[in-house]
C-alpha cells in the first residue's frame, strides 16, 4: 500500500501503545488506592481525586471501574512501590517510580535500559536530593485576595502564588495535592489544572549527541511495563519533569 501508508500505521500503532501505558498507569493506581483506602468516594478523597485526573487523560471508564471492583474483591495481587535513580548523558539525572508485583524482574529492566547505553543506576537517594516533589494547581479566580483568604480560612500552606495567564497558579507541598484540591472545590473555585510531580531544581541541556542517547535511554524505560513516571532534568527534551 505504499510508504504513506506504513508511516500512518507506524504512528497509529505507537499512539496506541501510548495509550495503553496510560491505562495501565491508571489501572494500578486506581487498584492500589481503593485497595488501601476503600471504595467510597465520599471518604477516600485520593481515590476520588485520582479517577478525576483518570477521565481528563481519557481513561475509559470501563478501566475505572473494573480496578475498583478488583480492588473490591478478594484479589490478593499487590503492587509495590519502587524507585530508581539513575544517571545519563552530560549531566542529566532520573527518577523511576514504579509499581511492581515482580521487584526481581523490574529491577533488572530498569537497569537494563541504563547499562544499554553505558550508565548506570545510582543508590538511594543520589538523585532525589536534587528534584522537589511539588504540587501545581491552576485556578480560576478574579483576584489574588479570593485565593489567599480560602487558603488561609483553611490552614492551607504554600510556597507561592503567581499569575498564570488570566488565572493563578499556586504551588504547593506534592503529597497536599489532595487536601489543597478539596478545599478549593468546596469553595466553589475552579480547577483548571492540577497535578503532583518532581521538578528538577537545576536543569541540563544537552547536545545533539547526548540528546540521543538520552531518547533513546528514555524510551526504554517508558516502555517497561512496570514503570509509572520517569522525571529527568533534561531542559530541551520537552518539558522537564
Amino acid at each position: 500500500m505504499g510508504r504513506i501508508y506504513e508511516v500512518r500505521k507506524e504512528a497509529m500503532a505507537k499512539t496506541q501503545a501510548k495509550k495503553t501505558k496510560v491505562y495501565s498507569k491508571y489501572g494500578k493506581e486506581i487498584y492500589m488506592t481503593a485497595k488501601k483506602g476503600g471504595t467510597n468516594l465520599e471518604s477516600n478523597l485520593a481515590l476520588k481525586h485520582l479517577i478525576e485526573r483518570a477521565k481528563k487523560d481519557d481513561v475509559p471508564a470501563d478501566i475505572i471501574h473494573r480496578n475498583i471492583k478488583k480492588a473490591e474483591g478478594n484479589d490478593d495481587v499487590v503492587y509495590d512501590f519502587q524507585r530508581y535513580e539513575g544517571f545519563g548523558p552530560g549531566g542529566s539525572a532520573f527518577l523511576v517510580d514504579t509499581l511492581t508485583d515482580n521487584v526481581n524482574r523490574t529491577v533488572s529492566e530498569v537497569r537494563h535500559a541504563f547499562t544499554k547505553q553505558g550508565y548506570k543506576l545510582g543508590v538511594n537517594g543520589s538523585v532525589e536530593y536534587m528534584y522537589d516533589h511539588l504540587s501545581k494547581i491552576v485556578v480560576d479566580v478574579k483576584d489574588e485576595d479570593t485565593l489567599l483568604e480560602v487558603l488561609l480560612e483553611n490552614d492551607i500552606e504554600v510556597n507561592d502564588i503567581i499569575t498564570h495567564e488570566d488565572n493563578f497558579l499556586i504551588i504547593a507541598q506534592g503529597y497536599d495535592l489532595d487536601k489543597i484540591e478539596s478545599v478549593l472545590r468546596d469553595a466553589k473555585l475552579n480547577i483548571i489544572h492540577s497535578n503532583a510531580s518532581w521538578y528538577a531544581q537545576n536543569n541540563v541541556a544537552l547536545d545533539s549527541e547526548a540528546l540521543e542517547v538520552f531518547e533513546k535511554m528514555l524510551d526504554m524505560l517508558n516502555d517497561i511495563e512496570d514503570v509509572q513516571d520517569v522525571y529527568h532534568n533534561v531542559e530541551n527534551y520537552g518539558e522537564p519533569s
